[in-house]
């Protein structure tokens, strides 16, 4: 996939985004006005690393879910990740021409449901037993030498949830074992969050994390108390708050649909530095911290 046609699939899914997460809007717009530029360190997505027997064989909602999608735009895996206190394991993924063409990272996630009690396991399977994974399954078998007219990748059948609406009850109960899996349920893979790479915004007004955070905050933006990480280790990150919007569940009594509020995505910060990888040789540290990471899978807790 050539990699214009690939910013222009990310830019359609900030578009989207924005529209969902007014922060991430502001940020923009607060960027732009300072005369800066406005450019994602990386992408998040979620997934359930689950599977699922199809017409085509076992398919798993996991990570494996996006590796197709991945081959076809030439991201290459770069790092894991291993988060055992919340049964969550994850990956980033890279672009060979990402400082050429201005290409975010990917940072993708699973939740190991076998790892889950029993229950929880059972609840999330049969929330996602019925799903409409045909244009998913159909991604998982194309042939790598089709090209780009031959397989057009249509993000608002990729990133989107398959699954049917859940329960209330099931929502509720999940949430208490793992707020992680919840919200799959209910967004399942559509964005988790962008990121505004600090180092690329290009503006004397805003040098660094702490006075871009600090600005938000001034704009009556809900900001994470804390910036993670340190210069030394090589990346510092914050977040906003997730926005809350209504989701739609059935409830138990009635058996119909309603709607509750519930937390969707946050808009991350990033600043990296330059790290000492041997003796008198330095580079800009390009990879994710487990730890970090780890705080802000919390940023969507309900």
């Amino acid at each position: 996939m050539k990699p214009e046609n690939i910013k222009q699939l990310w830019d359609s899914l900030w578009q989207e985004y924005i529209n969902r997460v007014s922060y991430a809007r502001t940020y923009q717009e607060m960027i732009i006005a300072a005369g800066g530029t406005v450019a994602n360190d990386h992408i998040a997505f979620r997934s359930l690393r689950l599977g699922m027997n199809t017409n085509i064989g076992q398919f798993n909602l996991g990570i494996k879910i996006f590796e197709p999608i991945l081959n076809f735009m030439g991201y290459e895996q770069a790092g894991e990740y291993f988060f055992p206190d919340t049964h969550l394991y994850a990956r980033h993924y890279k672009h060979p021409e990402q400082e050429k063409y201005d290409l975010p990272k990917l940072f993708i996630s699973e939740l190991i449901i076998a790892e889950l009690p029993d229950e929880i396991a059972a609840l999330i399977s049969k929330t996602v037993n019925d799903g409409k994974f045909d244009y998913l399954t159909q991604l998982s078998t194309y042939n790598q030498q089709l090209n780009d007219f031959e397989l057009n990748l249509e993000p608002k059948k990729i990133f989107t949830c398959p699954w049917q609406t859940p329960y209330l009850s099931v929502i509720e109960k999940v949430n208490q074992v793992s707020q992680y899996g919840a919200w799959v349920l209910l967004h399942g893979y559509a964005v988790n969050h962008f990121t505004g790479y600090i180092n690329r915004q290009n503006t004397s007004k805003y040098p660094d994390i702490e006075i871009t955070s600090r600005e938000l905050a001034n704009l009556g933006i809900p900001m994470k108390a804390e910036i993670e990480g340190s210069v030394h280790v090589g990346l510092r990150q914050t977040a906003t708050h997730a926005v809350s919007e209504p989701v739609t569940v059935i409830d138990d009594k009635s058996g119909e649909e309603i709607q509750i509020p519930w937390t969707y995505a946050y808009y991350e910060l990033a600043q990296r530095y330059m790290v000492e990888i041997e003796p008198e040789k330095r580079e800009l540290f390009d990879a994710f911290l487990g730890q970090n990471a780890q705080q802000l899978f919390e940023m969507t807790k309900k």
